[in-house]
């Protein structure tokens, strides 16, 4: 369900009079209060490991349960995406990142307990303090250490993941003429 239709009430002053503004906002029409739908901030890594193959998770948890994943998850409050990614590794995987280099970012919706939250996913190429010590947790059911010429990226659940799935297996194998 979208903002639009699931936000029937002004969270300001509770009136029913909370209405479309434009195409990414409300405002009600009592207090005048306005939100804004500005998406979410959230984190994906890319790690690999010293065969040059990716580590690729099993989400063990809706949406998209069952499907390939990379490590990562929505920021907290006062978190700065790297400080995300840090700790999401940390959470899913149970190891420390090494190194954490931006990559790109790319805009992606995400179903969250039957709403759609916009996000802006940011990627990272990280590396791992250690390989061998890596553990599922939180919302990881699986690893799994892929050759990045294998990827398919049909195998991956949410759309950003997907994309970007494509476009890191594009550019590993351009600049590295496999």
């Amino acid at each position: 369900m979208h903002f639009f239709e699931k936000f029937k009430f002004c969270p300001s002053c509770g009136s029913s009079s909370f209405v479309r503004n434009d195409s990414k906002s409300k405002r009600c029409h009592s207090c005048e209060f306005v939100y804004y739908l500005n998406p979410s901030a959230a984190t994906a890594a890319f790690i690999l490991n010293e065969k040059d193959e990716l580590l690729v998770c099993r989400r063990a948890n809706e949406p998209a349960k069952g499907t390939y994943d990379l490590p990562g998850g929505f920021s907290d409050l006062n978190e700065t995406s790297e400080e995300n990614i840090a700790r999401e590794i940390f959470e899913e995987l149970g190891v420390k990142a090494d190194s954490i280099r931006y990559l790109f970012t790319l805009p992606n919706e995400y179903l969250y307990s039957d709403l759609i939250v916009p996000t802006i996913d940011v990627f990272f190429q990280c590396t791992l303090e250690n390989y061998t010590n890596i553990t599922v947790n939180d919302d990881v059911d699986a690893f799994y250490f892929i050759p990045i010429k294998d990827l398919d990226a049909t195998l991956f659940g949410l759309t950003s993941i997907k994309k970007a799935i494509i476009r890191f297996k594009e550019d590993y194998l351009n600049l590295n003429n496999k």
